[in-house]
């Protein structure tokens, strides 16, 4: 059973990191000999056939760079982690004796795909990990777990990297961290480890995301770090140096986890966070709106207060909040101090 994975269910927080994608052999090694010793450390990861969303950008080095992870494998005696998407990844992978393959978010998708590469990981002894799908979609998710698990493979992991929706503001993907959290009340002994890389999209953010996750109780961390970021031919914003990765994983702070029902009392304020910041989001944005149309009411010598137009947009939205069942009252006083922020920014 997975729950007897002692890979990642050791106590202590499991670290995998590496570039991105691997680019070429001097920059795969050299993040990778500055990556060693980082507290945690288990494994190097590069991403060597990389899925893009539109044909032309950078796609990964493929095979060749098996040699260069050979290479640090025997240099550092890190394991090695790989993405693989179509079986023929999976035998390379194995051949080249990658020690952990990852199944990513787009491929997670397709439970066609996910039952090929099953079979293809049919007997191995690799250690297989799982990332969310790219849609909030848990029974997805769940469900390529099971697939894995019908194949006969044991050696599990969990990967919560969010999830893609129209607004994700302040972060690239959102973590709905109350998803990973029901993943793990259908599989209790099913490691999870968070990609707070693929969460943030900007570097600025992974320590606040590292933290969270270690505080839901996840048991690693699967982060991307590249010897020189700001040169990177994927994810730039989201990659850190070693030398930054290191102060980020020691700032990190291990509490004691709690009980179920406290687990289930954050899972709820997690979502409230959550929401609360896509609310500030959506509040600037409108004003920077609002600071617009101030300036084009002043051009054409406009005054910043419209009754017809304010009179009409309250009551729009106080007929809206009926069907989303909130209370009229209380819809009519936020969008009335909305309102008069905003003749503010506008005056």
């Amino acid at each position: 059973m997975a729950g007897h994975n002692s890979l990642f269910n050791s106590g202590k927080t499991v670290i995998v990191a590496g570039p991105c994608a691997a680019e070429s052999r001097d920059q795969v090694l050299d993040t990778a000999r500055a990556l060693k010793g980082i507290p945690g450390l288990l494994a190097f990861r590069a991403g060597l056939w990389k899925p893009r969303t539109r044909p032309g950008d950078f796609e990964g080095v493929g095979e060749e760079g098996l040699k260069w992870l050979q290479e640090v494998k025997e240099e550092t005696g890190l394991m090695l982690a790989v993405e693989v998407a179509i079986p023929s990844h999976v035998e390379a992978a194995i051949a080249a004796g990658v020690d952990i393959v990852w199944i990513g978010a787009r491929t997670v998708v397709s439970p066609f795909v996910v039952d090929e590469i099953a079979s293809a990981l049919r007997g191995s002894d690799v250690y297989v990990m799982v990332k969310n799908p790219i849609n909030p979609d848990l029974s997805l998710w769940a469900g390529g777990i099971e697939r894995l698990m019908k194949t006969g493979i044991k050696k599990l992991a969990a990967v919560h990297r969010g999830f893609d929706v129209f607004y994700s503001k302040p972060y690239r993907n959102l973590p709905f961290w109350e998803i990973p959290i029901e993943l793990k009340s259908i599989f209790p002994d099913l490691p999870m480890l968070c990609d707070p890389s693929h969460i943030g999209g900007q570097r600025d953010y992974l320590e606040r995301i590292s933290q969270k996750a270690l505080d839901l109780g996840m048991d690693g961390l699967m982060i991307e770090s590249h010897i020189d970021p700001q040169k990177a031919l994927t994810d730039v914003a989201q990659q850190v140096s070693p030398a930054e990765l290191k102060k980020i994983i020691e700032s990190l702070k291990q509490r004691e986890q709690q009980g179920q029902a406290d687990a289930s009392l954050e899972k709820f304020r997690t979502s409230i966070d959550e929401l609360d910041e896509q609310l500030l989001e959506i509040l600037s944005k409108r004003m920077e709106i609002v600071t617009l149309i101030g300036k084009l009411k002043k051009e054409q010598n406009l005054a910043p207060y419209q009754a017809g137009r304010w009179l009409s947009l309250l009551d729009d939205r106080i007929q809206k909040a009926g069907s989303l069942k909130l209370s009229n009252d209380f819809v009519k006083k936020v969008f009335e101090t909305i309102h008069m922020e905003s003749i503010k920014h506008q005056e």
